[in-house]
């Protein structure tokens, strides 16, 4: 949820940002200041960004909710489903790499999305390279940050939906237990109590003799986690040869990341970032 209005009337000459501050004494100046970047602050009804802007006394101060502003795709190279002044979202095909690896450093959406900004971005999250769907990037070093060293509770939701070879049995369930990772970047759920904790939440939508429509909803983010756990139930994801699938109806994994939500750290607002489900893999059931 976004945060309420906060308004307040001063009661003495002053810069706005100095009287934010003392009206906010529990609010980090950071947050304060983005306030005011944001275009949240009006002062009698008039929106104010600057930091010393006079504010005189009897004058209304109001910080309203944040309402995000879109632009059109700009770019040849990238589908773009969301952009403002913090954040930029596509939807990464197949068969990219999120960010550079020692054999590949040219085609990553990571430098896709570094050109098409003409400078610095921050990548806030990954998807490994044969899954498509929403990948978001940050505008600030600050802002990455904050989100990445709360990212469990910015978090907010991580949605996917899969098709599997057979139906996961019961067709409603959550997944929890520690994965590892071998020498070769395989990775399994480990018998013993060691590893990394992955949690996967999973429900099928719709099914017929071969395969099924899974909604999924991630708790952690581990590497490969959707596919092991599926795999791990019997019903490897349809295209991933990796962890046991022996189909490959759409010639790609069957994989996609829908929907996240971020809270903003500064605004409180949720940031819905959405992608349709490619039609090749809808087309399976």
């Amino acid at each position: 949820m976004g945060k309420k209005e906060i308004s307040f009337t001063a009661d003495a000459p002053c810069g706005l940002l100095e009287l934010l501050i003392s009206k906010q004494p529990s609010k980090p100046r950071g947050k304060v200041k983005s306030e005011l970047e944001h275009g949240l602050v009006s002062v009698d009804g008039k929106s104010v960004t600057k930091y010393n802007y006079p504010v005189k006394p009897g004058q209304q101060v109001r910080i309203g909710t944040f309402t995000p502003k879109y632009e059109k795709n700009k770019s040849p190279f990238l589908d773009i489903i969301y952009e403002d002044r913090d954040f930029l979202a596509i939807n990464k095909p197949a068969g990219m790499l999120s960010i550079a690896t020692e054999k590949e450093r040219e085609e990553t959406a990571y430098r896709l999305a570094a050109d098409y900004l003409h400078g610095r971005i921050f990548i806030l999250h990954r998807l490994d390279r044969d899954t498509s769907g929403v990948l978001v990037f940050a505008k600030n070093g600050e802002l990455r940050d904050t989100l990445q060293d709360n990212w469990d509770s910015a978090a907010k939701l991580r949605s996917y939906v899969a098709v599997t070879e057979g139906i996961p049995s019961p067709e409603q369930g959550r997944i929890e237990n520690m994965l590892r990772e071998t020498e070769t970047h395989l990775v399994y759920v480990a018998s013993r109590g060691d590893g990394k904790r992955a949690v996967t939440n999973y429900k099928v939508r719709k099914k017929n003799d071969s395969y099924a429509l899974v909604d999924i909803d991630i708790e952690t983010g581990r590497k490969n986690q959707i596919r092991v756990h599926m795999s791990s139930l019997g019903c490897p994801i349809a295209g991933d040869k990796k962890y046991g699938a022996e189909t490959n109806p759409a010639h790609r994994l069957c994989l996609h990341a829908n929907k996240l939500i971020i809270v903003h750290p500064y605004t409180g607002k949720e940031m819905i970032f959405a992608s349709p489900v490619p039609k090749k893999i809808m087309r399976i059931l």
